[in-house]
């Protein structure tokens, strides 16, 4: 006969730490737990003879007494209630569903229709919905979900710790489908997922499927649905008194347990089946080796396991112990901005260093980012005396410099050494993946400081660029390059380890105050060489291009005599100038602007008015061009009376001359009395001041 016993049977982290914490506090304490602290009698009996009793609501909770929230959870509404009647409590619920507590309440206040997938009547799920104000659907089928949210809605799915994954998956799948903005979270507990899938693999190999866990625990009747997908032998027990005495023993069994379910009364059942059947010394064998796997870890200790879950705030890990490890996010990487939710997947072996053995958070906390110290030290020290190039990533502007993560490790990179030229904001560059060479090692305390220059590399770098361009570099030659930095006159870009200056007259066709107005720092452009001087250096760079010459369009397009609709850009004293389109402004003569005489140009137009003009000159050489809105005036003609008309004598062209002359004439002499008259007051003053002077004498 084959026995087979999962090794991931029995209590959990998380119960386990409960249990304990209530069994250590009670012999100082008196202590009450808000309904069953796990589902399973016996323990909840055993409790009982320690002191501790279950209430089903707060006010049965006795002076003096402290409370003791259970691993299921509560929603907000008590822990409020709690605090605010300031009851002295101790929260046991397990991180695992504290972590969807959370996550229920920051979407909910984010606007997000919570969805909880699991049993409604579960106290686990009955804690979540109340993280949201107990506004969840709760669901265990599509049905219960379809129809009930509008599809344009912010959708937030999380799971009962306990759920089986077939239906969270199902469940989810339809989620993502039907809603756009929907954030799917698998909190099915990592030690749920592992007992369960362990569980099925010994059902498809087993004649007889034992499993053992109280009647109202959610995940032991899962366990055993599980079970009996795979083997149809499949039976739960909750003790072993409820074991069959007249049950047939095929040759081979698998058991399994539940969370809640202490490992005395796997061995008591254990023992029973052992009065009852042969191979009694395999059997004591195999829970031997399950006893062996509830050993702990040790800190410090490098150890290798399957991740089993990724989340932004870190990675879960199974370490083949009894307690799964967590690697929180600080310690994934030296890199803040890393998404580490892509850097790993469930399944993928990762090799950890243990910082700490069971904390209070119930989980062995450790890191990943040690490991990669670790190793990263020695490469560093060979690139430090081999003078190597380390390629590494800006994490950090400090006080005095930045912070490079290379190969692990963290090494400080002085201000002046962040780059070839300086920066005004070290800010600037996190971020940015940077080459250095390590110039220096300095051991102080016991702890090691690296330093690092990025300068060096960069000058070496475009020192071997600058040559190489030097040497081909040609009038009209066309260059991709990064825009550095940004002046009044124009703009600095890199072009292959050479900056070329690209002048604010050489960045559009059309008049710009700022280069801001057309190009950003880090901006790639497509530019052609102007000119250059090898021996000062100097680069002058174009980048409008002659296809988009407006004045190209003004040939093709405009000609004298056309009539084009533009706005006012600019008045000055002696006209207007009117934008015809982009990058072609004509001018509007003051003489031009109306059908009369007028003194200012303000008095007729203003700036981002549309008017109508006649072209009345274009001079392609000089980029000009005459604009006229006088020539679209219709002369005003006053209208005669039509009797009048009829009587009236046509003047001849002798009479008109004649009546033009004598009007000319008249102002001739109009104006040479005034040139006569202001000669004679000249004389007279001139005469008067003589004699006043003579007789003073």
């Amino acid at each position: 006969m084959e026995i087979k016993l999962a090794k991931t049977a029995g209590f959990c982290f998380g119960v386990a730490r409960a249990i304990k914490t209530l069994e250590d506090k009670s012999k100082d304490v008196n202590i009450s737990t808000l309904g069953p602290i796990i589902h399973n009698e016996f323990v909840v009996s055993d409790l009982e003879t320690k002191g501790v009793n279950a209430i089903d609501s707060l006010n049965e909770l006795e002076d003096g007494k402290i409370l003791a929230i259970r691993t299921h959870g509560v929603g907000k509404g008590i822990i409020d209630e709690l605090e605010d009647s300031k009851t002295e409590y101790i929260d046991l619920t397990c991180p695992f569903v504290k972590k969807i507590h959370n996550i229920v309440h920051k979407h909910y206040n984010e606007g997000y229709r919570i969805v909880i997938v699991g049993n409604k009547n579960h106290p686990e799920v009955i804690g979540i919905n109340g993280w949201c104000e107990n506004n969840a659907i709760i669901s265990l089928d599509i049905s219960d979900i379809s129809g009930k949210i509008d599809i344009c809605e912010k959708v937030c799915l999380v799971c009962q710790t306990t759920m089986d994954r077939n239906t969270f998956e199902t469940i989810s799948e339809f989620v993502k489908a039907e809603f756009e903005s929907s954030l799917i979270f698998d909190t099915i507990c990592s030690a749920t997922n592992e007992r369960q899938e362990e569980a099925a693999n010994i059902a498809k190999d087993s004649e007889l499927m034992i499993v053992i866990g109280g009647k109202h625990s959610s995940n032991t009747v899962k366990l055993t649905d599980i079970c009996k997908r795979y083997c149809e032998n499949t039976i739960q027990i909750e003790n072993f008194e409820d074991f069959p005495q007249d049950i047939y023993i095929p040759r081979k069994i698998g058991i399994t347990a539940g969370a809640s379910t202490p490992s005395c009364i796997i061995k008591e059942v254990i023992d029973k089946m052992i009065e009852n059947t042969k191979g009694a010394e395999s059997f004591a064998q195999e829970f031997e080796e399950y006893e062996k796997s509830l050993i702990t870890l040790n800190t410090r200790d490098v150890v290798k396991g399957i991740v089993m879950g990724v989340s932004e705030k870190g990675i879960s890990v199974n370490l083949g112990y009894k307690s799964d490890g967590f690697v929180p996010a600080g310690e994934v990487t030296d890199d803040p901005t890393a998404d580490i939710t892509s850097m790993y997947k469930v399944g993928d072996e990762v090799e950890v260093f243990v910082v700490r053995v069971n904390d209070v958070e119930g989980e062995v906390t450790l890191s990943m980012k040690k490991i990669a110290m670790m190793k990263g030290v020695k490469e560093i020290e060979d690139a430090f005396e081999s003078k190597e190039i380390l390629t590494g990533k800006v994490i950090q502007a400090v006080n005095g410099g930045v912070v490079v993560s290379v190969k692990g490790s963290r090494v400080f990179v002085p201000a002046s050494q962040a780059s070839d030229r300086f920066l005004q904001d070290l800010n600037s560059i996190v971020g940015d993946e940077v080459n250095l060479r390590i110039i220096d090692i300095r051991k102080m305390r016991g702890r090691t400081k690296v330093i690092g220059s990025v300068k060096n590399v960069l000058v070496e770098q475009k020192a071997a660029l600058a040559e190489a361009f030097w040497a081909d570099i040609e009038v009209g030659k066309e260059y991709k390059g990064i825009v550095k930095s940004l002046t009044k006159f124009g703009a600095f870009a890199d072009i292959g380890g050479v900056d070329g200056l690209i002048h604010i007259s050489q960045l559009s066709w059309s008049k710009i105050k700022d280069p801001s107005e057309v190009v950003s720092v880090g901006d790639e452009v497509s530019v052609y060489v102007l000119e250059f001087d090898k021996e000062k250096g100097k680069i002058s760079l174009g980048f409008r291009r002659a296809e988009d010459n407006p004045w190209t369009k003004v040939e093709k397009e405009l000609k004298v005599d056309d009539v084009v609709d533009c706005k006012i850009v600019r008045i000055v004293p002696f006209g207007a100038f009117a934008e015809i389109f982009p990058g072609v402004d004509g001018l509007i003569h003051i003489s031009q602007v109306a059908d009369k005489r007028i003194g200012k140009v303000e008095d007729e137009l203003m700036i981002g008015q549309h008017v109508q003009a006649k072209i009345v000159e274009i001079d392609l050489e000089n980029q000009k061009i005459g604009l006229s809105i006088r020539a679209l005036i219709a002369p005003k003609v006053e209208e005669v009376p039509a009797e009048e008309a009829a009587t009236e004598e046509v003047p001849s062209e002798e009479t008109v001359v004649e009546e033009v002359a004598e009007e000319v004439a008249e102002e001739v002499a109009e104006e040479v009395a005034e040139e006569v008259v202001e000669e004679v007051v000249e004389e007279v003053v001139e005469e008067t001041t003589a004699e006043e002077v003579s007789a003073q004498e």
